[in-house]
């Protein structure tokens, strides 16, 4: 009897963590429209922000030529990726995340809106 509820449980809880990735990228490309003062993801070029071109998978803090903020390196120190689950984690509040982060963006509200701009991210060719 435990295998099956341990099975049952396994069944319950993986879908719930596959919907993390289960965002629409064209729907992402629409939101991102609130990122790109700042960020670009479809090009290897720094603005206010760093470029967010393959960012997903990346570790925190790495881009080349971008100085980023004391607190930002300090967060990605210990080896931090951004991958989906951090994503997830920073973007509803950046600043309560990483605190003293010079990223003025107050953080993105609905959970859909996160996972769409993750996969977004991910793959920007996919929101053409």
């Amino acid at each position: 009897m435990k295998l099956k509820s341990v099975i049952l449980a396994a069944a319950l809880i993986l879908p719930a963590g596959a919907t993390l990735a289960d965002g629409d990228a064209v729907a992402g490309a629409k939101v991102f429209k609130l990122c790109s003062a700042c960020h670009t993801a479809t090009e290897a070029k720094n603005k206010v922000g760093p470029s967010l071109m393959g960012v997903v998978g990346r570790p925190v803090a790495t881009v080349e030529g971008f100085k980023y903020s004391k607190a930002m390196t300090e967060f990605g120190a210990g080896g931090k990726v951004w991958d989906e689950a951090l994503l997830t984690e920073y973007l509803p509040k950046p600043k309560d995340l990483v605190k003293g982060t010079t990223m003025a963006f107050a953080g993105l509200k609905k959970p859909e809106d996160i996972a769409n701009v993750i996969a977004y991210l991910k793959d920007p060719a996919a929101a053409n």
